[in-house]
């Protein structure tokens, strides 16, 4: 028997200030390209790529590469509700787009509820250290992503350094709350779906109260 292209969807935000790398990463990921110009994005840009996290287990990862302009903010936190992993991004030679992280994370994790989203924190252009131009050292970095409880990782666009890891890890940890029920599958929510819907039954909205509280923000 055929299996089918996929058997889950994984939708994942990108989240971050405007040039930090964004789209970059998403171009080097799905089309292995490096631009030294590109657009910058308009309010919300599309990629898909797939991933065989287990054998005979494949993933389509839909990445929404939203804009880091204020005036497109309206427009971006309406795809915060339906992602289940988020990619939050800063410029290590950019302190600015460091010192926002936090809030950047603080809003998705409020618009997401009631469900569960699994973010990784990426150090983006870390090639600009061997330039002299690094003005976030990792050792902070970690701190603050400690702080929030999510995993931390550099990259480069540029070099294509670890930019496969860091996607790839948040893919992982995402199939891994899935597998352990940290991440459920629900009705009407389009965080994560599947082909194969009777292996996973989805979960009923009506929770009591105890399981509402237990649903946060997640490494």
């Amino acid at each position: 028997m055929d299996l089918p292209l996929w058997q889950y969807q994984f939708r994942i935000i990108m989240l971050g200030d405007s040039t930090v790398g964004k789209s970059s990463m998403l171009k080097r990921y799905t089309e292995d390209q490096f631009l030294d110009c590109i657009n910058q994005t308009v309010g919300v840009d599309f990629y898909v790529h797939f991933l065989e996290v287990e054998p005979n287990v494949r993933v389509k990862l839909q990445f929404w590469d939203t804009a880091g302009q204020e005036r497109f903010r309206s427009v971006t936190r309406s795809y915060y509700r339906n992602s289940v992993g988020g990619i939050l991004v800063f410029d290590v030679g950019n302190r600015t787009s460091f010192q926002h992280v936090q809030d950047w994370y603080s809003e998705v994790c409020e618009r997401v509820q009631p469900h569960t989203i699994i973010c990784v924190l990426v150090g983006h252009k870390s090639d600009r250290e061997a330039d002299g131009e690094r003005a976030v050292s990792r050792q902070e970095a970690e701190k603050v992503a400690a702080q929030m409880g999510i995993l931390y990782i550099e990259a480069s666009s540029k070099t294509d350094h670890n930019i496969t890891e860091a996607i790839e890890l948040l893919t992982r940890r995402i199939y891994q709350g899935l597998l352990s029920g940290e991440i459920k599958l629900r009705d009407g929510w389009d965080g994560i779906k599947t082909s194969t819907p009777q292996q996973q039954p989805l979960q009923n909205e009506e929770q009591s109260p105890a399981s509402e509280k237990s649903k946060k923000c997640s490494c």
